[in-house]
């Protein structure tokens, strides 16, 4: 479809206002001998500007001040939005009330092209080099949703593993917990074992020992020791 307008300001306006998808391909026609390499990296600045364009997304033409910073920024580009703006001012190719970004007024500072042969490059008599800058752009939208595809796949195989680990971990500190239990209560059946013992052994000589009042006396204490009932000690031994 061609610009409208009748001035090349205003097709560069018209140019600008229409979706992210068809500024791309737009440019991409009309260079397409210089830059056909670029197709793959044009595909990339559509997809980053409709992530960006929080209100409009894909259907979105220009990004805000902040937006256009940041679009900046994710492709390393050290111009500033400032700079960017002066140097389209300077072209003419924008007006002093323009405050927000296109992807085409990005394309026509980043690649050095002359916006006025781009408003009037010829997009109809060269079907079959628009056809094929067309199929690459598609193909290369389909590989970057398969990249996009993969990439949240391994995201959430991670998070997964990261879950898994995190329970094993958990288990084993419970392992480790109960173990320390185990040994404590263990450790307090053989005091009180030993407890037991070293009173029969005590009580057995003093029943051997001394005068008849005094081994009567012992005698009469180890039969009760013995016949107090181990049950605590058997059921912590169980």
């Amino acid at each position: 479809m061609a610009l409208q307008g009748s001035t090349d300001a205003e097709r560069l306006s018209d140019l600008a206002s229409r979706p992210y998808k068809d500024q791309a391909i737009w440019f991409l026609n009309g260079f397409w001998h210089k830059f056909e390499d670029q197709a793959e990296t044009l595909w990339k600045f559509v997809n980053d500007c409709a992530e960006l364009d929080v209100q409009n997304k894909a259907n979105g033409c220009a990004l805000d001040e902040m937006m256009s910073h940041r679009f900046l920024e994710i492709n390393d580009s050290t111009m500033t939005v400032r700079e960017m703006r002066n140097q389209l001012r300077g072209s003419k190719a924008i007006g002093d009330k323009v405050k927000t970004i296109a992807l085409v007024h990005i394309l026509i500072v980043k690649y050095q092209v002359d916006w006025v042969e781009l408003v009037n490059s010829s997009q109809g008599d060269n079907k079959e080099e628009i056809e094929k800058a067309q199929a690459m752009l598609a193909a290369v939208q389909a590989a970057f949703a398969e990249s996009q595809k993969r990439a949240e796949e391994a995201a959430d195989s991670l998070a997964k593993a990261q879950a898994s680990e995190k329970e094993a971990h958990a288990r084993e500190e419970d392992a480790k917990a109960a173990q320390v239990e185990l040994e404590a209560a263990l450790a307090e059946v053989k005091a009180q074992e030993d407890a037991y013992n070293a009173k029969t052994e005590q009580l057995k000589k003093k029943s051997e020992e001394g005068g008849v009042v005094s081994r009567n006396k012992a005698k009469n204490e180890l039969a009760q020791h013995l016949g107090e009932d181990p049950l605590p000690l058997r059921r912590a031994k169980i």
